[in-house]
């Protein structure tokens, strides 16, 4: 099943639209560039017993 989600990015402030696929897990985690201002941004993905994403983005780590 595939779900489109929304993350506010952090180093633009725009809200981006990234699909979800829930046969990745509940829990997913994964690193994916800004299509507005190409910042490297660490996405989490979480899916309640329902299967309905609940995502957050957050600027990467240079350390990371």
């Amino acid at each position: 099943m595939e779900h489109d989600a929304t993350y506010i990015c952090d180093h633009c402030g725009e809200e981006i639209v990234i699909p979800i696929d829930a046969s990745a897990g509940a829990f997913q985690e994964y690193v994916e560039d800004c299509p507005v201002c190409c910042h490297p941004m660490l996405i989490h993905v979480e899916l309640d017993d329902e299967g309905e994403p609940d995502v957050w983005g957050e600027a990467e780590s240079e350390g990371m």
